[in-house]
């Protein structure tokens, strides 16, 4: 049996599984063992410090897979904004043909993309968003449920209304994001109408997750009430790991007055978030995770886990097919 969705006829690839950008995780090792496995791998363009170097990250790439990838560029407010305009067309220039935008205003960056003959995946956090990116151009629309990890828009719907919702409303193929994590999740999503799934924290716990181990044994051992929303007071909410420094954010805004960006700025920088993942400690920084933390048990490769979730999903539709008996005549 073969799990046959449009996701996997649009993007060739086996398994309709797609590794979320993630900063500081997105990186080639991460990018091509996901893509070696049969899901598609996703390279973070804004991991790197320019242009230039995500090229030769597509390049490093290339030569660890001859399976389909794509990159990621987010979209995000910034006092210095990054390249995104260099960073797409470095990309395009090394032939890349898919990609996963999210953020505000992505209508530039998917004109771009349509123009040279891409495949756009855009991230969406509520159904009147999704339209839009539709009339932007975007082929396949990634719903991302109140559960995930990172930006989950300001709404706080869940997935399951969401994806149902989406089932509604869109003419295009969309997948579901937030609160995956294994087959389960993969066939609910199915049964709502997505054509795959979007899995981002799940995958820091494989062991090509290019991240400290002891952040990996760290999401071994929490469950899913170890999240937390930053930057609620300041409509720009957040789903982070629940430690000393993202409570201190949240201590900071509800204070009487409340806060201003500048008040938790140094404490929020992605400087220190980066240190979480390359010295291990939980309590550096600021670190995205989704609710999908309290799924995860263990740390395997990323070919165990996406042949381990194929095999079960295969399972799971073949027991409910089951649920299916002939009415009894009376």
């Amino acid at each position: 049996m073969v799990l046959n969705t449009k996701l996997t006829q649009l993007l060739q690839i086996r398994i309709p599984v797609v590794q979320g950008g993630m900063q500081w995780v997105g990186y080639p090792v991460l990018a091509s063992a996901v893509s070696n496995a049969g899901g598609l791998g996703i390279l973070t363009a804004l991991s790197q410090p320019s242009p230039e170097a995500l090229r030769q990250a597509i390049r490093e790439t290339r030569k660890l897979t001859d399976k389909p990838f794509g990159v990621n560029i987010t979209i995000l407010p910034t006092i210095n904004p990054p390249d995104y305009e260099g960073f797409a067309r470095a990309a395009v220039e090394e032939h890349v043909k898919v990609f996963e935008t999210a953020g505000s205003n992505p209508g530039p960056l998917i004109k771009y993309f349509k123009e040279n003959g891409c495949i756009v995946l855009h991230k969406c956090t509520t159904i009147r968003h999704a339209k839009k990116a539709v009339q932007l151009g975007a082929d396949v629309l990634s719903i991302d449920g109140f559960e995930c990890a990172g930006h989950p828009g300001e709404e706080d719907i869940g997935g399951l209304v969401l994806l149902a919702r989406a089932a509604q409303e869109l003419n295009v193929p969309y997948i579901a994001s937030g609160g995956l994590a294994d087959a389960r999740g993969l066939v609910a999503a199915l049964a709502l109408g997505a054509q795959g799934v979007n899995m981002g924290t799940r995958f820091m716990c494989t062991v090509e997750a290019p991240i400290h181990q002891s952040i990996k044994d760290k999401i071994l051992t929490s469950t899913e009430q170890d999240t937390v929303h930053i930057f609620r007071t300041l409509h720009n909410t957040a789903r982070v790991y629940k430690n000393k420094i993202s409570q201190e954010v949240v201590r900071i805004e509800r204070r009487p007055g409340g806060a201003k960006f500048e008040d938790v700025r140094e404490l929020v920088s992605g400087t220190r978030g980066r240190l979480v993942y390359e010295t291990g400690d939980s309590d550096a920084g600021i670190w995205s995770a989704g609710v999908a933390v309290g799924l995860i048990k263990d740390i395997p490769t990323c070919d165990e886990l996406l042949n381990r979730i194929e095999r079960e999903a295969e399972q799971i539709i073949e027991r409910l097919g089951s649920l299916r008996t002939e009415r009894s005549k009376l």
